[in-house]
């Protein structure tokens, strides 16, 4: 512990207090108030006194209204808010969009089956429950809620490792269905307690590393299939998938012919209709359409081989692999066994599949939103992902979220409204009930490399890593992690490690966040008058003197930059100190108890080395003295003899909006080792940008916000100023004018302003009205508005207390 730290404990042990002592300190806290109020009305006629919040009022603020209430239920059901308005050519649109993508889901659905280790139906059971519900519940038009690539690849993982504890206990599909039931209720709580912001805390980079790994992981688990291997132990670490594969290159059969080729034809319909696009734009729609559809006429097209091949050869003497029977319709519909041993096996593995589920759903419907000018709820979102997922077991579907291809081909589809997806699910049931016996020809080499082309266009590209490295080197570093430790080990802890990096480093930024000292410097701004488009050079010396002195006269400010030399403004600017022995600080975040004690030892370090002591000795007795604590030295007093008097600090709150209980202690231990460093003097404590009222409140009550006095009846020299508001109802244009004039007053400018004052506020026949009222309450004078009002206040008390002590500037130098 450093000796900062150890002086800090003791001094809140030291601190602490008596009840006889708290009696006394509100008795003081009381008349001082009651003085200000005084002094309040004989300044500007009129006063504010601040009221703090109370529990009981926030509890209060909790309770909904019944037309809140009203409301929350509307916003659970959107779709009533726009059925109502629902039109034919909405209809239209609707009806080409939903079958355009039925017929782009029904083979990724059955592909994608395959990831998760199931059969092809349950990929279209899955798919249809996605289509059939999100309409009700979602706030996106373009989002298309069925089977995904990672998402099936998770469940793949959970059933593979529950089968290898539990070798024949239970079937896959009971696995898949106690996973996506549990899922959809936790996301479904989550959505009615509106907790969707709880999303914002999932960070972009491990995601992205994440699903990086998982297509690389997907590709590893396909390539197998596709060359037609047989024996890969799909199941291992990738990197062990993929040089098993490359060592038996020797066994491949003829199934590689289907996958290879099939890869290669998806990707050149997509390329040449990419092309095309770019040659006849005026065609764009159409080629995207048929870019869109390349995925259901690949399947369809090697299906039609594999049917040609096949049809008369019998079952179990297939040339290559083909996807085999497909049970009708709904066989699988059911009620799920609700089993608690094996509801207790996946809770387990149910973090990490949520998480992945929900952001890859909101990325995606939050890019459409971008795109085509609407908003998403996150909340309402989690409701229809946890309605999908806790219903989809009951039709024989498993885990489904928002699928980005799938809701890209609906978007450049021209969909209206979410109700695109019934007509998706009425492809589906097409396909279920009318399609099963061309189903069982798709060979399986073709699905894999379906399942290939659309994974691989996941992979982060080179250029968005770069845009890591740009914008954060530390999260690039993140990401590489994540991947490397996917691809050696498993996608579980991958997301894991790389999440909580990413919340280390938020608290370390937190924890050594650093606060600035500032010190003034006058700016004013030099506005080019003239309208041509001539260059500068090409304009008078002594028009531009014109310019920037009529400019300078009207504008003329001070600003507080950082004192730090290290800061981003012009290093030739010379920054000094608003006043000697006054101190501006600025938070650069957040002050709470992770980053108290950095800032606290910064102040400290800093303040007592840039002043010196009132006087030398610190009246403390060596008896009396901590061992850690060396008494003052002649010789650094000496070294500091040309230093100021310490007298006040002057915090910047504008990026604090709440104090917790550590930080606060932390300002009061502060407080009282200043006080005893300028004693016999005190140090008065300014307090700028303090907006939360919760924060006011602790500060308050903590001896902040006032004069530092001994007593309330040194309140008679002092000279306050109202920060006033001129704004109220009917004040004239005059009469602002009049209360601008005010300000002078407050600066000490004679005995003019004071009878400007008075013209102000007194009126014919002696009638007073109220022309401006104070912004902040009068009770807590050092609670300012903004930083230049809390370091006018500073200086100006700074500056009368060094002439009452005839250590003024001039004396100093």
């Amino acid at each position: 512990m450093s000796g900062s730290k150890i002086k800090t404990f003791l001094s809140s042990a030291a601190t602490t207090v008596s009840p006889a002592f708290l009696t006394e300190t509100r008795s003081k806290r009381r008349k001082q108030t009651a003085s200000m109020e005084q002094i309040a009305r004989e300044t500007i006629g009129t006063m504010y006194l601040e009221e703090d919040p109370s529990v009981a009022e926030w509890f209060r603020g909790l309770v909904p209204s019944s037309h809140g209430v009203a409301e929350y239920v509307a916003d659970v059901f959107p779709s009533a808010q726009w059925m109502r308005r629902y039109n034919l050519h909405w209809l239209a649109g609707d009806t080409i969009a939903g079958v355009t993508v039925g017929l782009v889901v029904v083979p990724q659905a059955m592909a994608y089956a395959l990831l998760a280790r199931l059969t092809p139906a349950f990929g279209l059971y899955t798919t249809f429950t996605g289509a059939c519900l999100y309409w009700i519940f979602g706030t996106s038009k373009d989002i298309v809620i069925g089977t995904t690539a990672v998402g099936s690849l998770l469940v793949g993982s959970v059933i593979s490792k529950i089968e290898a504890e539990h070798p024949g206990v239970y079937k896959p599909e009971d696995i898949a269905h106690a996973l996506s039931f549990l899922a959809g209720i936790v996301l479904f709580i989550l959505g009615i307690l509106r907790l969707g912001w709880l999303i914002e805390f999932i960070p972009y980079v491990p995601i992205s590393a994440f699903v990086t790994s998982a297509s690389i992981t997907i590709v590893s688990t396909q390539l197998p299939t596709v060359l037609g291997i047989h024996g890969i132990n799909t199941r291992e670490s990738p990197y062990k998938v993929y040089i098993n594969t490359l060592k038996s290159l020797s066994r491949t059969q003829l199934d590689a012919a289907i996958g290879i080729t099939s890869i290669i034809l998806l990707w050149l319909i997509r390329d040449v209709c990419a092309k095309m696009e770019l040659r006849q734009p005026q065609k764009k729609r159409m080629w995207s359409l048929i870019s869109s559809l390349r995925l259901t006429f690949t399947i369809l097209f090697y299906t039609l081989i594999s049917w040609l091949v096949h049809r008369n050869v019998p079952t179990g003497q297939e040339k290559f692999r083909i996807v085999g029977h497909i049970d009708k319709g709904f066989s699988h519909a059911g009620v799920p066994p609700m089993d608690k041993e094996l509801f207790g096996l996946v809770a387990s593995e149910l973090p990490a599949i949520i998480v992945i589920l929900i952001v890859e759903h909101i990325a995606i419907a939050k890019s459409f939103g971008r795109i085509f000018n609407y908003t998403i709820v996150p909340s309402q979102e989690m409701i229809a992902q946890g309605a999908a997922n806790m219903l989809s077991p009951f039709v024989g579907g498993y885990v489904c979220t928002g699928s980005f291809g799938a809701s890209a081909v609906l978007s450049k589809a021209a969909v209206r409204t979410p109700l695109a997806g019934l007509f998706s699910a009425m492809v589906l049931v097409l396909a279920l009930y009318a399609l099963t016996e061309v189903f069982r020809y798709i060979p399986n080499a073709a699905l894999a490399g379906l399942i290939i082309h659309c994974t691989i266009n996941l992979i982060t590209p080179p250029r968005s890593l770069y845009k890591y490295w740009q914008l954060s080197p530390f999260e690039l570093f993140i990401w590489v992690c994540g991947v490397v430790i996917a691809f050696f080990t498993d996608l579980e802890i991958a997301i894991y490690i790389t999440v909580g990096l990413s919340f280390a480093m938020l608290l370390i930024r937190m924890a050594k966040s650093p606060g600035r000292f500032r010190g003034a410097v006058g700016v004013t701004r030099i506005i080019r008058t003239s309208q041509t488009s001539e260059p500068v050079s090409s304009c008078s010396s002594s028009a531009l003197t014109m310019a920037a002195h009529q400019d300078h006269s009207e504008s003329t400010r001070q600003v507080y930059l950082p004192i730090d030399t290290a800061a981003v403004h012009n290093p030739n600017l010379k920054v000094e100190p608003a006043y000697p022995g006054v101190f501006i600080y600025r938070f650069s975040e957040s002050f709470n108890y992770i980053n108290q004690a950095y800032h606290i030892d910064h102040l400290t370090s800093y303040i007592t080395s840039h002043t010196r002591r009132t006087k030398p000795d610190d009246g403390i007795r060596p008896s009396d003295r901590l061992w850690c604590d060396a008494p003052p030295s002649a010789k650094v007093d000496d070294e500091k003899a040309g230093l100021p008097l310490l007298r006040a600090v002057v915090l910047d709150f504008s990026t604090v909006n709440i104090l917790d209980i550590t930080s606060v202690q932390g300002l009061i231990d502060l407080r009282n080792a200043l006080d005893r460093f300028a004693a016999p003097a005190l140090v008065e404590w300014h307090f700028a940008g303090v907006h939360n009222a919760w924060t006011r409140r602790a500060l308050a009550f903590a001896g902040f916000g006032y004069p530092a006095i001994e007593s309330a009846d040194e309140l008679g020299a002092w000279c306050p100023a109202y920060t006033v508001a001129t704004g109220l109802a009917g004040a004239t244009a005059e009469e602002q004018r009049e209360v601008e004039a005010l300000r002078f007053e407050m600066r000490g400018q004679g005995e003019e302003a004071q009878g400007r004052k008075s013209r102000v506020c007194q009126r014919e026949g002696g009638e007073r009205e109220k022309v401006f009222e104070s912004v902040f309450g009068v009770d807590r004078p050092f609670f300012h508005v903004d930083l230049q009002d809390a370091v006018e206040a500073a200086v100006r008390d700074a500056r009368g207390q060094d002439e009452r002590e005839g250590q003024g500037v001039l004396g100093r130098e």
